[in-house]
């Protein structure tokens, strides 16, 4: 049933905003007409111990599960899968061996493979970065690779980006995988350095830039976190942006 090559969210580490960027993407993908699904390969940290009312709404919301967020961003539960939870916060293989269960790669791969054929517009979350340890001797980049994925790279938007970002852009590259684009992630330009990496970065990789907001304040009333921030993510998309995604007519 596959319509198109599946579209990886990956990141240049854990909290850049994965999650958000992927219900932004199905979402807008629903609503322009595409039967978009989202699936996260495997999932740690969940369920959580505990939940602080001072975190980013992001963060809170964040807390029902990736997935869970994806399917309340989209107001529907079939907007988004996991196959797989873990409940030690750590890399997939490391918390399956603290857990003392079993993960395969090939099981998590085999997973995947079977979701992506059911669905017109499959979008993959990762997990964590790029060389977070999956299964095995396996990492994420290698699942990437092996659901012969389109890239789209989530990046913070401060200090320290060029770097994590270009090195990410590089081993997707080295693997053929190809990156569709960077988003950066709770832009503000407060900082010089905010200001000046967007440029940079397309200086760096050749690869156009996104930047959205920080889309925590204002929620309005009566309105979900998980909706008001996919909706802010879609809105803060270009239609370059859209068109760069291996999707016909968007």
């Amino acid at each position: 049933m596959t319509a198109t090559r599946p579209i990886a969210v990956v990141g240049t580490g854990t909290g850049v905003g994965k999650t958000v960027v992927t219900a932004g993407l199905t979402r807008l993908l629903r609503e322009a007409g595409r039967d978009a699904r989202a699936i996260k390969p495997a999932q740690t940290g969940y369920p959580p111990d505990d939940v602080d009312e001072s975190q980013s709404s992001a963060r809170r919301a964040s807390l029902v599960g990736d997935a869970g967020f994806v399917a309340a961003a989209c107001d529907d539960p079939a907007a988004a899968t996991c196959p797989r939870y873990l409940e030690p916060a750590l890399a997939p293989r490391v918390a399956a061996e603290v857990a003392g269960e079993d993960l395969a790669y090939e099981t998590i791969r085999a997973a995947c493979e079977r979701e992506i054929e059911a669905t017109p517009v499959p979008i993959v979350e990762g997990i964590g970065g790029l060389r977070v340890p999956l299964a095995g001797d396996r990492e994420v980049i290698d699942l990437v690779a092996d659901l012969e994925a389109a890239a789209v790279v989530v990046a913070r938007s401060g200090l320290g980006t060029l770097n994590h970002t270009a090195l990410s852009v590089d081993a997707l590259e080295a693997r053929g995988i190809d990156v569709c684009g960077i988003v950066v992630n709770e832009y503000a330009g407060e900082t010089v350095a905010e200001r000046t990496n967007p440029d940079e970065l397309e200086r760096m990789t050749g690869h156009a830039v996104e930047t959205v907001p920080p889309l925590d304040d204002d929620v309005p009333a009566g309105e979900s976190d998980p909706r008001h921030l996919a909706a802010g993510i879609g809105s803060a998309l270009s239609s370059d942006f859209l068109a760069s995604l291996p999707v016909d007519g968007i």
